[in-house]
């Protein structure tokens, strides 16, 4: 069984905007423009709305599906690598995951690099945290969810939480974590023609942009999660797509979260690509993902 057509379709459509926004000579704020494009791939999730606010300071939005559970809520974290995409090219995935879910997701307007290098976009994530605590929910009864970038930090918040030994959310969805900033895993360039989003090109740029510290140790573990002490995390599910350049920092933080006996399930999805949630609404083999992701959240959060 290959990808199905609108799999190969959702492919295309990446590769489009990625041939768009790698042209030479691009202003950021251009390329920024051009990233958000990747909204389109998604539909419109039926009976969710929208609303924006302001957590002390971060902008989000929350994703409302009719039936969410009051006293539940996910903290969302967008995709573009630190340096592109927002809120707004995150809503309407992030609404599907909510539906799945059944409790409404808070989509953080994290703040990017490289104006604002590692790490804002982790502190912001806190704040955010941190608001929704303020608005009553328990610690227990949140998700922690995002993908690419946003997938690293939706793990990251829990370690920071409790390296401060504080409670962290009731569980974590991670789709397509970038795990291992060395960049020495096969996959980045094994999957370099399969990848029609990410390059170890672009990797690069976006590790520039994000980690500006002098002397940075890629492989630090505050950095790189396949090398954190993962112990005390709360069930964890990663997903990820086997064409990914990121394919490998999937699958190494699986096995990092069995080595810290951390509850977990890893889901690499046949051919998929990077960020594939964003194909939410249109491809099959996303939307079935995304319902796993939205059981997954059901079981633990309030457990």
């Amino acid at each position: 069984m290959g990808a199905s057509p609108e799999a190969q379709q959702f492919a295309q459509f990446l590769e489009s905007v990625s041939a768009r926004s790698s042209t030479p000579g691009l202003d950021l704020a251009v390329i920024r423009d051009i990233v958000e494009t990747n909204h389109r791939a998604s539909a419109e999730p039926e009976g969710v709305t929208y609303a924006e606010v302001d957590t002390d300071g971060v902008p989000a939005l929350w994703c409302i599906p009719e039936d969410a559970h009051p006293d539940r809520a996910l903290l969302h974290f967008h995709f573009g690598g630190s340096v592109t995409a927002s809120m707004h090219s995150d809503r309407k995935a992030a609404g599907h995951i909510a539906k799945a879910a059944g409790a409404r997701s808070l989509v953080v307007n994290f703040r990017l690099a490289p104006e604002h290098p590692h790490p804002a976009q982790l502190d912001d994530a806190e704040t955010a945290y941190r608001w929704l605590l303020s608005q009553g929910y328990e610690p227990r009864n949140i998700g922690s969810t995002g993908h690419s970038i946003g997938g690293t930090l939706a793990v990251m918040l829990p370690l920071r939480l409790l390296a401060k030994g504080e409670a962290t959310p009731g569980a974590i969805a991670s789709v397509s974590p970038w795990t291992d900033l060395t960049l020495q895993n096969a996959a980045v360039d094994k999957n370099e023609e399969n990848d029609k989003m990410l390059s170890r090109n672009t990797l690069e740029l976006f590790r520039g942009a994000w980690l500006q510290e002098p002397g940075v140790d890629f492989a630090d573990p505050q950095i790189s999660l396949v090398n954190a002490d993962l112990t005390g995390l709360p069930p964890t599910i990663v997903h990820y797509g086997e064409y990914e350049t990121l394919a490998d920092d999937g699958a190494q933080l699986g096995l990092r979260l069995a080595d810290f006996n951390v509850t977990s399930q890893v889901h690499p999805l046949p051919e998929g690509q990077h960020s594939f949630v964003l194909g939410a609404g249109r491809v099959p083999e996303v939307d079935q993902a995304i319902q796993q992701m939205g059981q997954w959240l059901r079981r633990h959060l309030g457990a």
